[in-house]
């Protein structure tokens, strides 16, 4: 049996222009580098960026880039997933496509390097019906009366 991991550490992504990339990152993921580690890019290493909480590391190599086979998902709230849709729909437009099953739903789209991504939410019924979470929190003050 294999030892257990802790949590998801950071992700290799290669770019053509890192500069480029790493401005497309901040406008359109939210994602600045880490200060502490702005020296690990140089001479051909990785400039690690970081989301707003810190919780979720790139690493941006300034390489060729090739074919990519591997998505990169990163989970939120059903709340945040219908702000994220129109925050991508604004910076991306038509580039952006919406998948939904049963149990998620995803925003897929690529990075300017064809790096693909989506970003998903377990929570289907709050994004199709809104008062969702408005209902079950009505639902809660009444118990709790």
């Amino acid at each position: 049996m294999a030892p257990s991991l802790h949590a998801f550490d950071h992700a290799h992504i290669f770019v053509a222009n890192r500069s480029a990339a790493e401005t497309w990152y901040k406008q359109v993921l939210g994602f600045e580098p880490v200060a502490a580690l702005r020296s690990w890019a140089a001479d051909g290493g990785p400039l690690i960026l970081k989301d707003l909480r810190g919780a979720i590391h790139l690493a941006l190599f300034e390489r060729d880039a090739g074919v990519c086979r591997s998505t990169i998902a990163f989970r939120t709230t059903a709340l945040e997933y219908r702000r994220w849709k129109q925050h991508l729909h604004q910076w991306l437009g038509g580039r952006v496509t919406e998948e939904e099953n049963d149990a998620l739903m995803s925003l897929s789209f690529a990075d300017p390097d064809g790096n693909p991504y989506a970003i998903t939410t377990h929570m289907v019924p709050a994004v199709k019906h809104p008062g969702y979470f408005v209902q079950i929190e009505q639902n809660r003050r009444r118990s709790w009366a």
